[in-house]
């Protein structure tokens, strides 16, 4: 009986001292937006805040963007359901980097001014290619802003202790992820519309200086716990996993071998190859990621950013091991399943297993958890707002001052759309993401990054390297790779036939395939190509203006 009162309080104490920390963030990153916005004046402080970030603090801010719901709570969750085979993504999110550094970063900065259509459109016809780049930009950053809204809403359910059966001020488990997905896409409204880019930015500093001090502290904690033997924390693991040393082997997820069934192993094999591309790919596709290399003041300044992000990002997922496995090992699959079938809440569980093993009792879990909880709450904010307005941005920027109003649209009527335009998005967002709370946040971002890899990237690198590259071109490879992502999206396993997928009582589904980039990155590129050669419009002179901008940042904004 007194354990149960211990447990009971404890919960209590985690539950109040959750919200309170979560409201001290949120009036602090609230307090940021509204400095921020008396320092945003014109249309530059609004999309890139005033380019006056120096490499590391947009470093830190592309960390903080970059290191979602997804790195933090969906590859914990899946390395702990997985094993090796969880470990993928963040190899594959880390080496995204390198293609983004090499082949994007310093000559996007150059080229543009606020968005990605502004490179794009620089030596074609602004109307055709802003358009599909506006499209473009909104579809990927609405399936990203679905992953961090299902974290946020699967990691409310765990806070407040609401179990099948318990409620919380009236509201069952499922009501209270949906207020939750509410609550978040309202401040990220507001950190838009009011901060701008400078609000963003400093709320994404704050955040993975937060992220990157939990984790740090979470890994210590497990590494403790098993005085720094990983030996015996993977075998840990393994035995409690259920799944023996298959568990620490590739096969559990992706590749798997099914004895008499040629067809569904290749299909598994597929699927794994298609994940990597898209994931490797897709990082230098990314709007939100983009519009950042334009914060900074020179090129020197991006390709600083980019490296300083390189060494945070790719500590951090070293950290995502320990995690994952320490899950795995000191929780066990059963009650990360128990408390969310796609395992996003195996971080803040660990975080609260770690806090009575070393802080004493329910209380010291309590205390943990709320902490960890309200770093993960930190990491969605942030994240969510870096999308809105990559999204915002482009509505604003791309489709109303230069499709719709010509170029004559003022700075304050572009930075009202822009506004305007958050509102919409993040009530888009709110809606769809109360349908995919059943998906891994992870699988959801890969998702993303497939769709970035098969529109944007294509688009993106023929403008920059090639000579012949025009209009039609752009427009093909742009409309070419996302419809066909999307499409093959709507017709896999993961919207329906599956009992994981967003429809699971329904089966339209004849693309066996979990992740599209396979198929569509080619596409993309194939397009591209295509409606180039067919095509006769070509711009020399604009070319080799646009390449020794690219590669001198002479005339760059």
């Amino acid at each position: 009986m007194n354990t149960v009162l211990a447990a009971e309080a404890g919960s209590t104490t985690a539950r109040n001292l959750t919200i309170t920390l979560f409201l001290v963030f949120v009036a602090i990153t609230l307090a940021i937006t509204v400095w921020a916005s008396r320092q945003t004046k014109t249309a530059t402080d609004f999309y890139a805040g005033g380019r006056s970030f120096s490499g590391f603090q947009n470093g830190m801010a592309i960390g903080g963007d970059y290191m979602s719901a997804a790195s933090f709570l969906g590859i914990a969750g899946i390395i702990a359901l997985y094993g090796y085979d969880g470990f993928l993504y963040s190899i594959g999110f880390l080496v995204a980097w390198l293609v983004a550094l090499l082949l994007v970063a310093e000559l996007l900065r150059n080229s543009g001014r606020y968005t990605m259509a502004d490179v794009l459109a620089f030596r074609m016809r602004q109307r055709p290619v802003r358009t599909a780049a506006a499209v473009s930009t909104i579809t990927v950053s609405i399936f990203y802003l679905l992953a961090q809204m299902v974290g946020a809403g699967a990691l409310v359910a765990l806070l407040l202790g609401i179990k099948p059966g318990t409620t919380f001020l009236g509201m069952d488990a499922d009501t209270a992820k949906v207020a939750t997905i509410i609550l978040v896409g309202a401040l990220m409204i507001i950190y838009v519309t009011v901060g701008g880019m400078k609000g963003t930015t400093y709320v994404q500093i704050v955040k993975a200086f937060l992220l990157m001090s939990g984790a740090l502290v979470m890994t210590l904690l497990v590494l403790a716990k098993y005085k720094f033997n990983l030996s015996s924390l993977l075998g840990d693991a393994a035995d409690a996993s259920g799944k023996g040393a298959a568990f620490l082997e590739p096969g559990l997820r992706y590749g798997v071998e099914t004895p008499g069934d040629a067809l569904k192993t290749f299909y598994s094999k597929m699927d794994l190859l298609s994940l990597g591309i898209a994931l490797v790919l897709g990082t230098a596709g990314l709007p939100h990621i983009l519009i950042r290399f334009y914060t900074v003041p020179t090129a020197r300044a991006a390709r600083k950013s980019v490296l300083w992000a390189i060494g945070i990002i790719g500590s951090f997922y070293l950290l995502t091991l320990a995690l994952g496995f320490g899950a795995a090992a000191i929780v066990g699959g059963q009650a990360i399943t128990a408390q969310d079938k796609a395992g996003n809440t195996a971080a803040p569980q660990l975080a609260e297993a770690l806090g009575v093993d070393f802080l004493g009792g329910s209380l010291g879990g309590a205390t943990l958890l709320a902490i960890i909880a309200a770093v993960a709450f930190a990491t969605i904010l942030a994240v969510v707002a870096g999308l809105t307005l990559a999204s915002s941005s482009s509505l604003a920027h791309d489709f109303y001052a230069n499709v719709i109003k010509n170029g004559s649209a003022s700075e304050r009527q572009e930075v009202t759309v822009a506004r305007v335009s958050a509102l919409v998005i993040g009530a888009v967002s709110i809606v769809l993401s109360i349908f995919a709370q059943s998906l891994n946040v992870a699988f959801l971002v890969a998702l993303a990054f497939a769709v970035a890899a098969s529109g944007n990237l294509p688009a993106i690198l023929y403008s920059l390297f090639w000579k012949r590259f025009n209009t039609s071109g752009a427009v093909w490879a742009i409309y070419g790779g996302l419809v066909s992502a999307v499409l093959l999206v709507f017709f896999s396993p993961v919207v329906s036939g599956a009992p994981t997928a967003m429809f699971p009582d329904h089966d339209w589904h004849w693309f066996p395939l979990s992740n599209p980039g396979i198929i569509s990155i080619p596409i993309g590129f194939l397009c591209g190509w295509l409606g180039t050669i067919l095509s006769k419009e070509s711009d020399d002179d604009k070319y080799a203006e646009l390449e020794v901008r690219s590669l001198t940042g002479a005339g760059a904004h």
